[in-house]
């Protein structure tokens, strides 16, 4: 009978250990900002507005781009927001067989910032509660992976992706104001296998025409409608 179990715990060792002993891996993250949008009074007050033409053209932009890239998404989440649930829809047309999670902590709210001129309308208690949201989402993803590299995609929002940027450079957490970030911009930023952060990019749009962003500080108000004929 000894014998016997013996034999059996030798044969679950290797798989229990094979768990226990994966290695830490890089992360990758990348997060994309979802496309403009217009303000509509119709829209549900929880989901918000649909995206404006000009914005799926800026989503398919971002698409194509992030289909370019050499590295494959590992998993790919999105924001429960309608602006950022279109955005992630234009984008999945260039990863045929793929599947967007929504994960509510990627929702847009607003944290503390340094420009308390921009929060003097917001409730302190509602700006509590999205540090609490962020704090959650930086803890749950922006970790080492396990086993292998990963890289991960995120479909979501502009204070989502300034707050995720100052907590990676380990700066304070209400500078997130301090950067701006356009409609469909592209923002990379490493975990290494040891927990420590590189940002490799921010807000980056070089896959936008010029005539075609929007969202950043600088940029102008545009439109896809048909200009009237001079």
């Amino acid at each position: 009978m000894f014998p016997r179990l013996l034999l059996m715990l030798l044969c679950l060792l290797p798989v229990a250990s094979i768990g226990a002993t994966e290695a830490p891996a890089t992360r990758t993250i990348v997060l994309v900002r979802h496309g403009y949008y217009l303000p509509d009074a119709k829209a549900d007050p929880k989901l918000g507005p649909h995206l404006a033409p000009i914005g799926v053209a800026q989503a398919h932009l971002a698409g194509a781009r992030l289909a370019a890239l050499p590295e494959r998404f590992d998993a790919m989440y999105v924001s429960p927001v309608q602006r950022a649930r279109d955005t992630a829809a234009v984008i999945a047309g260039d990863f045929p067989g793929r599947h967007f999670e929504v994960v509510d902590d990627l929702a847009e709210c607003t944290p503390p910032t340094r420009r308390t001129e921009v929060t003097a309308d917001e409730k302190p208690a509602d700006l509590a509660a999205c540090a609490r949201q962020f704090d959650r989402l930086f803890a749950d993803y922006f970790k080492p992976a396990h086993g292998h590299a990963q890289t991960e995609l995120m479909v979501c929002h502009g204070n989502v992706i300034r707050n995720m940027v100052v907590r990676a450079l380990g700066v304070d957490s209400k500078a997130w104001l301090e950067m701006s970030v356009g409609n469909a911009s592209i923002t990379r930023i490493l975990v290494e296998a040891d927990g420590r952060f590189k940002v490799i990019s921010v807000g980056d749009v070089g896959h936008i025409p010029p005539s075609l962003r929007t969202g950043a500080t600088g940029d102008a108000e545009r439109s896809l409608a048909i200009p009237a004929l001079p």
